[in-house]
C-alpha cells in the first residue's frame, strides 16, 4: 500500500516535451510553464484576468478515462517486473498473473467495466483514490503533504515578510474569485498555439455548447484539461474522523486564517459585498499580526493536524466537547491558510526542511493549502494531497507569482491603512483541558521523533541539461531517470522498485498514472556503464541510451494515455475488497508487494514560479527525488531517512550524469 500512496507532490505535468511528437487526443499533459494566460488589460481590480471562455467550458465533455484491456495490463505489469526478478522469481510471477488475467481477474475486470459504463460522470479510479487517501492513518506530514516553493520576487525590495504576503494574499483572493466568476482561463495544453490560443478562436469556440466543446478544441490541436479540483483549493479543510476522514468545503467564509508563533488569527478578507478588501488593509492586518507581542502557547494547536489520524479525530471530538466548537468552524472555512515564520531561511536544504514539515507548531497542515512566508521572504505553498494532485496547486502558483511580480498591489513605498486592526483581526482562543495538554504534547514529541529522522540534500548538475539533450534526440527526463537508476546501482549494487507520476488530467476526473523507470533497458545500461565501462564502445553505450530514451517515451505516453498498469490493478483490487473477496493471489505476491514498495519514488516539475519542490520518502528505506531537467542544468532535492544515504547517493547520480554526457560528446568513460 505503501507505494500506491506515493502521490507525493506527484501531480507533475511535465512531461510534455516528450508527447509533441506523435500525440493524440488523450496526451494532453501539460505543465502550466508551457502556456501563457491571456490575461486582459483591465480586467478590473476584483479579478486576475477576465477570460473570452468561461473556465468550466470544456469540463463536460472532456474524454473520459480509458479503462485499459486486462492482457495489456498484465503484459505491462510483467515487463515492469522483469528488472526486479530473477529468473525463478520472474517464473512464478509471470503464472501467478496469467492465472489471474484468465481467472478471478477477468470477472473483476469486466465488473470494473460495467460499474465504469454505469458511472459515466467521473473516472473509474476518482472515488478508490479519494478513498485511498482518506482512509490513509497516517500523519499527513511527511507521508502526504508536499511542498513547492516561490522563486523570489525579482526585485529585491519586495521579498519583505510583510509586503509579500500582501500582496500574496491579495492575488489569491483575485485568483479566487476569477475562478469563482468563471472568469479565469481554462486550463488547456496548446500543441499549436497560432491556432487554438488565438482571440478569434476563442471568440468562437466560446459559442460552441459545452457538451462539445473539447472537440471542438481537438479539431485545432488544443487539449482541455479536468478542472474538477479546482473548487478545493478556497474554504477547504480534511477533517479527521476515526477510520477515514472527510473533505469539507463551505465557500460562504470571506476570512483568511494567519498563524504567527503557533497563535491562530482571523480577518475578513473579503467585505460583505464579496470583494477583495483594500491591499493597505490587509497590509494593516498583517502588520498588526507581525507585531502582536502574544508568546507562542505552551500548547500550540496546530501540532495536532500532525498526528495520526485517528489519534488526532479523538482529540478533535474533545476539543469540540470542550467548546471550541465555533473557533474550529473558522479555521476550517478559511480561505486558505498563511504561515508567517519568525525565521530566516539559511540555504535551500533549511527552506525545504521548513516549507516541508517546519516546526510542527506554526502550520495547519489539514487546509487545502497554505502559503508560508519565511521572516526574510522566502515563500512556499505546502498543501494536503488527497483533495487533488498538483494541476490546480501549480497553476494556482504560476499565477499569484505572476500577478504579484508584476502587478503588486503595494510597494515599499505603501502605507498601511490606518484602520482598526485591534477589531477586525481575532485571534483565537481555545479551551483546552488536561487530556488536550497531554495530546499536544504527545503530538509535539511524535512530530519531533518523526522529522528528526529525516535528510534532505540537494545537487546541481551543471555540465548539461535539456537543450543538448535534445539535440541527441534523447528525452531528458529518460535521462534523468536512468541517471537515477544508475546511481542507485553504483551506491547499492541494485535495481529496486520505481514510480514516477504522470498526470491523468487530460481525461474527466483522471489523477494520476505511474510510470515505471526501472526496465530491462535502464538495466541493461546501468550495467554497462556501472559496471563494465571498459567492455562497451562509446557508440555501443549511445546506443544503449537510446534505447532507454525511446522506451521510457513509449511508458510515459502509456501512462498519459491512461494505459498504465498500476490503476487498474489498484482499481480490481479496491472492488474485490468492497465485495469482500479474498484477496487474490497476484496480491498476495511478494512480487507484488516488492513493486509497490516504492524505494525511489521521483516527482519532476519545472515552473517559472517554482524554485524547488519535495516531499518526504513514501516507504522508511526510499528516497524522495525532486527533480528538474532545466536548459543548461539537472536539479534534484531529495529526501531520506537514516537506512540510506542520500549524500552518497547525490555524489553517485551526478557521477552518473557526467558520464552520460561524457559518452554523448563521444569520448570514452573509465
Amino acid at each position: 500500500m505503501a507505494g500506491l500512496l506515493s502521490t507525493q507532490y506527484n501531480s507533475t505535468l511535465s512531461k510534455l516535451k516528450l508527447l509533441r511528437s506523435n500525440v493524440n487526443p488523450a496526451l494532453s499533459v501539460l505543465t502550466s510553464t508551457q502556456r501563457k494566460y491571456s490575461s486582459k488589460d483591465g480586467a478590473g481590480f476584483e479579478y486576475l484576468h477576465k477570460s473570452v471562455v468561461p473556465t468550466m467550458h470544456y469540463q463536460k465533455s472532456l474524454p473520459r478515462l480509458p479503462v485499459p484491456k486486462l492482457e495489456d495490463t498484465i503484459r505491462r505489469y510483467l515487463a515492469a517486473q522483469r528488472p526486479l526478478l530473477n529468473d525463478e522469481q520472474y517464473s512464478n510471477t509471470e503464472k501467478v498473473a496469467h492465472d489471474f488475467q484468465s481467472g478471478v481477474g477477468k470477472q473483476l475486470h469486466e465488473e470494473l467495466v460495467a460499474f465504469d459504463k454505469n458511472n459515466k460522470h467521473t473516472s473509474y479510479i476518482s472515488a478508490p483514490w479519494f478513498d485511498m487517501y482518506l482512509s490513509a492513518r497516517e500523519s499527513v506530514v511527511l507521508n502526504f503533504n508536499p511542498f513547492m516553493s516561490f522563486n523570489p520576487d525579482p526585485k529585491p525590495e519586495y521579498n519583505d515578510q510583510l509586503l509579500r504576503a500582501t500582496n500574496m494574499v491579495c492575488s489569491a483572493v483575485r485568483f479566487m474569485k476569477t475562478l469563482r466568476a468563471g472568469l479565469l482561463e481554462p486550463e488547456v495544453f496548446h500543441l499549436n498555439p497560432a491556432k487554438s490560443d488565438t482571440d478569434s478562436f476563442k471568440r468562437l469556440i466560446r459559442w460552441v455548447p459545452p457538451s462539445i466543446s473539447w472537440f471542438g478544441a481537438y479539431m485545432v490541436n488544443a487539449y482541455p484539461l479536468d478542472m474538477s479540483q479546482y473548487f478545493r483549493l478556497f474554504n477547504s479543510t480534511r477533517i479527521p474522523k476515526y477510520k477515514r476522514d472527510e473533505l469539507f468545503t463551505n465557500d460562504k467564509g470571506r476570512h483568511l486564517l494567519v498563524i504567527r508563533r503557533g497563535n491562530l488569527y482571523v480577518f475578513d478578507a473579503l467585505d460583505r459585498d464579496g470583494n477583495l478588501i483594500k491591499p493597505a488593509e490587509v497590509q494593516a492586518h498583517l502588520k498588526y499580526i507581525l507585531t502582536d507581542p502574544t508568546q507562542a502557547p505552551s500548547f500550540p494547536l496546530g501540532v495536532l493536524t500532525s498526528e495520526n489520524r485517528d489519534t488526532w479525530a479523538g482529540l478533535r471530538q474533545k476539543l469540540l466537547d470542550a467548546g471550541n466548537g465555533e473557533a474550529l468552524q473558522l479555521v476550517d472555512t478559511a480561505l486558505f491558510c498563511l504561515c508567517l515564520d519568525e525565521e530566516v531561511m539559511r540555504d535551500h536544504i533549511h527552506i525545504s526542511h521548513n516549507m516541508l514539515h517546519g516546526d510542527g507548531c506554526n502550520r495547519w497542515y489539514d487546509k487545502s493549502f497554505s502559503i508560508i512566508l519565511a521572516k526574510d521572504g522566502q515563500a512556499a505553498i505546502n498543501f494536503e494531497h488527497s483533495w487533488g494532485d498538483g494541476v490546480a496547486v501549480l497553476r494556482f502558483q504560476n499565477e499569484v507569482f505572476k500577478d504579484t511580480t508584476e502587478k503588486p498591489l503595494v510597494g515599499p513605498g505603501s502605507q498601511p491603512a490606518a484602520v482598526d486592526s485591534s477589531s477586525a483581526v481575532r485571534r483565537l482562543e481555545f479551551k483546552l483541558n488536561e487530556e488536550l495538554k497531554a495530546g499536544i504534547t504527545k503530538a509535539k514529541e511524535n512530530f519531533q521523533a518523526a522529522v528528526s529522522k529525516l535528510t534532505i540534500d540537494a545537487m546541481e548538475f551543471k555540465k548539461g541539461g535539456k537543450e543538448q539533450l535534445k539535440k541527441k534526440k534523447l528525452s531528458p527526463d529518460a535521462i534523468a531517470q536512468l541517471a537515477f537508476q544508475m546511481g542507485f546501482l553504483q551506491q547499492y549494487g541494485q535495481t529496486v522498485a520505481t514510480y514516477e507520476s504522470c498526470s491523468t488530467a487530460a481525461f474527466k476526473h483522471g489523477r494520476t498514472e505511474t510510470i515505471r523507470p526501472a526496465t530491462i533497458h535502464t538495466k541493461r545500461c546501468a550495467k554497462a556503464f556501472v559496471e563494465q565501462p571498459g567492455k562497451h564502445t562509446v557508440e555501443q553505450l549511445q546506443g544503449l541510451l537510446n534505447e532507454c530514451s525511446k522506451y521510457h517515451g513509449q511508458l510515459t505516453r502509456e501512462a498519459a494515455m491512461g494505459q498504465g498498469f498500476d490503476r487498474h490493478l489498484f482499481a480490481m483490487r479496491y472492488l474485490a475488497n468492497s465485495k469482500g473477496m479474498a484477496l487474490p493471489s497476484l496480491y498476495q505476491d511478494t512480487a507484488y508487494a516488492a513493486i509497490n514498495h516504492n524505494i525511489l519514488s521521483t516527482s519532476t516539475l519545472t515552473s517559472p514560479a517554482v524554485s524547488l519542490g519535495g516531499f518526504a520518502p513514501v516507504v522508511p528505506d526510499g528516497f524522495g527525488v525532486g527533480y528538474g531537467v532545466h536548459d543548461e542544468w539537472i536539479g534534484c532535492n531529495v529526501s531520506s531517512y537514516p537506512s540510506r544515504n542520500v549524500h552518497e547517493f547525490l555524489k553517485c547520480v551526478h557521477k552518473s550524469l557526467e558520464d552520460i554526457f561524457t559518452v554523448l560528446d563521444g569520448k570514452p568513460i573509465h
